[in-house]
């Protein structure tokens, strides 16, 4: 279960991927298969055959993709171009000569680079009708909403019971004497839910009260440490020999928790903290990169990817949830998973002007 799980949140989760600013990771290049060459056969008797950049934890089932092609005579080729943030410098430096036909999983930490670049051919799919106007944070439909989740506290909800103490409802209930020493994030510099966290926290308290707050909880005996792996299966007591019952994880989380349990469970072991302002929204986008030279044939990909097929395959590839509200969620997710009202968020303006401000004030707060 820990390597399965391991493999589809650690980076998977939005997706989370996205954090790293470095470009010189090497690129993986795969042509879509499926347990027999089907898919590929049919790439090399399309027409056209479409390169979709993705960053590494990209994940969708073979026969999803094979069904695109099947309906499109239009074959697929997927680009695995780094982390979020290495896929998204190489389609910047690549703009006069673009290295794919379609771009997914640029999310909203990173989406301002990608306008600011002038990298996307706007395109208003018909499908967008779909999706809730919340997630559609660039009005020229340049760059599209195709999934998103939620970085949020998690708890493990035996050793709260056991141990007679309530848990934490919001990011305030973390300084209360009787969490001290119990929760574990990451450091933002390093982590993808790190930074997403401390996006949180900025949003939630404020540019004039955020550093207050990482102060209040390095006083409350916060741990830190470099990544998700480490927090979660390092220090978090649900799923190691860890000694903190509180982690910053994801929203997803918990279905996880079941999906991947080594046998049925009624409830799931672990619990997301979903108050107001307590978790932050990633949201991940895919568009047109300008350039290509098969927009049409890059518009149905783009339809195809907010399509049902598509988004009802995401949450148990992805673990994010799909950005098409009519997409039907698999059990265990509609069954297990908390979705916060008020999430915290940030204007993607706003966070690409301040991110590294914001991570290195953190670091003489938390760190030094």
């Amino acid at each position: 279960m820990r390597k399965t799980l391991i493999l589809l949140i650690v980076f998977s989760l939005f997706v989370l991927a996205a954090c790293s600013d470095t470009s010189g990771q090497a690129s993986e290049t795969e042509q879509v298969e499926d347990g027999d060459t089907a898919v590929s056969d049919q790439n090399s008797q399309a027409a056209v055959t479409l390169r979709l950049m993705t960053h590494d934890s990209f994940d969708i089932s073979e026969e999803t993709l094979a069904a695109f092609t099947s309906e499109t005579g239009i074959g697929i080729e997927i680009f695995k171009a780094g982390d979020g943030g290495a896929m998204l410098n190489q389609a910047v430096l690549a703009k006069n000569n673009p290295l794919a036909d379609v771009i997914y999983g640029v999310d909203n930490t990173f989406l301002s680079r990608g306008l600011d670049n002038d990298v996307f051919i706007r395109y208003a799919s018909p499908q967008l009708e779909n999706v809730p106007e919340q997630l559609r944070l660039d009005s020229e439909n340049r760059a599209l909403p195709v999934d998103y989740g939620d970085v949020c506290l998690n708890y493990d909800k035996a050793w709260f019971a056991e141990n007679g103490v309530e848990p934490p409802q919001n990011l305030d209930d973390l300084l209360v004497p009787a969490l001290k020493g119990l929760t574990a994030v990451q450091n933002p510099a390093t982590s993808t839910p790190g930074l997403a966290f401390l996006l949180a926290t900025v949003s939630t308290y404020g540019e004039d009260g955020y550093l207050d707050f990482w102060q209040s909880l390095v006083d409350n005996d916060v741990l830190v440490v470099d990544g998700w792996e480490e927090a979660y299966y390092g220090a978090f007591t649900a799923a190691s020999d860890g000694d903190r019952p509180i982690v910053v994880s994801y929203a997803s989380s918990p279905p996880a928790e079941v999906f991947f349990a080594e046998t049925e469970l009624d409830e799931a072991p672990t619990a997301a903290v979903i108050g107001d302002g307590a978790c932050f929204r990633q949201i991940e986008f895919a568009g047109i990169l300008k350039g290509t030279q098969h927009e049409a044939e890059a518009q149905q990909l783009m339809d195809f990817l907010l399509s049902t097929t598509f988004q009802e395959d995401i949450p148990l590839h992805m673990f994010v949830f799909p950005a098409n509200e009519t997409a039907v969620l698999p059990d265990v997710f509609a069954q297990f998973s908390q979705v916060p009202e008020n999430p915290a968020t940030i204007p993607p303006d706003d966070i690409v002007v301040n991110r590294e401000k914001w991570v290195e004030a953190w670091t003489n707060v938390v760190l030094r």
